[in-house]
């Protein structure tokens, strides 16, 4: 009998040993207890010291994950089995969220510092009101490119097909980027549907192809600013950052316009601190907050307040806070539909193995 109670003590001593780590393990793979707060964004895509300054002053714990692209996130956020408290997804993922039941609507009373924000970039197509997201960064699809390494200055997409770049040329890794390019090029919406359209856009990128160095990530940012490639295809956020690498390189919108693109922040519908997104929400909308982290990621701030505490050499750059004479040439990628953005994908990866 008493052997039998040491057993049963050993068992019960296990079973609480194994309980705290999967309590441990949860944690660590972002399900959200107690005073947490987990947060899914972009890599690189805001100032360590803001989410420490958000911990001090709240008393809550962030666990922070990041995601290279919005169908990578949609995927998780999909299939539930991590919990996020806020996310950062751009504009047509945040439609196709909003549609699917994804996302829990945001309370404005909680959000004061909603009042910052330019009303140009409030109550847009993919999120009328602002009913389920909150404007973060802001930005443009173009070249970045090397006067010491080419003539050209990138007025027009056509630039890029110029003999003289062969093999000279890095590509973002990003179907709706490319195909999209593929498309603006020959005057197409960068929402084409038009299957004889999308043809003539992959005929016209596998025109391309001989100047097409490489496709990449992340890692396009280091290629650039080392001199690598002549131009690349970046965005703006990432172009400031290349150039603030090597001050010799310039960023350019062609003159046949781009994207336009809008990342927001948001409370996805598994969250279990929301109180905690809320106050994180507000927190990233405070103008000082908001102009260190903007100077930190540099991409283009929505917070019309934070705007005013930037450096001119920043605010003033027209490369990154271009003209409405510019912003009326740029569209921002309506979500498709599942089957469309499959078709763009399949079409992206025919280019990769044309040779691109």
């Amino acid at each position: 009998m008493k052997s039998m109670s040491r057993v049963l003590i050993l068992i019960l001593a296990v079973s609480f040993a194994l309980m705290f780590l999967a309590n441990r393990l949860n944690s660590s793979q972002g399900y959200t207890s107690g005073n947490t707060l987990t947060i899914y964004n972009w890599g690189d895509y805001i100032d360590p010291e803001l989410l420490d300054r958000f911990q001090e002053e709240t008393g809550i714990t962030v666990i922070y994950q990041t995601f290279d692209s919005n169908e990578a996130m949609l995927t998780k956020i999909e299939q539930g089995g991590t919990t996020f408290d806020v996310a950062v997804p751009s504009d047509y993922a945040i439609e196709k969220m909003r549609e699917e039941d994804l996302l829990i609507p945001l309370d404005h009373d909680k959000i004061p510092n909603m009042a910052n924000i330019d009303p140009k970039f409030l109550n847009l197509s993919f999120d009328p009101d602002n009913q389920y997201s909150m404007p973060y960064f802001w930005g443009t699809l173009g070249v970045v490119y090397n006067p010491n390494l080419t003539d050209l200055t990138f007025k027009s997409w056509a630039d890029l097909w110029d003999p003289s770049l062969r093999n000279d040329i890095l590509l973002t890794d990003g179907a709706r980027e490319v195909i999209g390019t593929g498309l603006a090029s020959l005057g197409y919406s960068l929402n084409e549907t038009n299957e004889e359209h999308l043809q003539q856009a992959l005929n016209k990128l596998n025109e391309l192809s001989p100047n097409v160095k490489a496709i990449v990530g992340d890692e396009i940012k280091l290629l650039l600013a080392n001199g690598e490639a002549a131009a690349g295809l970046v965005f703006s956020g990432d172009a400031s950052e290349i150039m603030s690498e090597n001050e010799e390189l310039d960023y350019v919108v062609p003159e046949e316009g781009s994207n336009l693109y809008f990342d927001n922040m948001v409370v996805p519908k598994t969250a279990q601190n929301v109180d905690g997104a809320m106050q994180f929400i507000n927190f990233m909308l405070d103008p000082e907050v908001n102009a260190q982290n903007t100077e930190y990621v540099g991409y283009s701030t929505p917070n019309d307040a934070a705007l005013g505490l930037l450096p001119e050499d920043i605010s003033g750059d027209e490369r990154f806070y271009p003209p409405d004479s510019l912003t009326e040439q740029l569209e921002v990628y309506e979500n498709l539909g599942k089957k469309m953005l499959v078709h763009y994908n399949e079409l992206f990866l025919q280019f990769k193995m044309n040779g691109a």
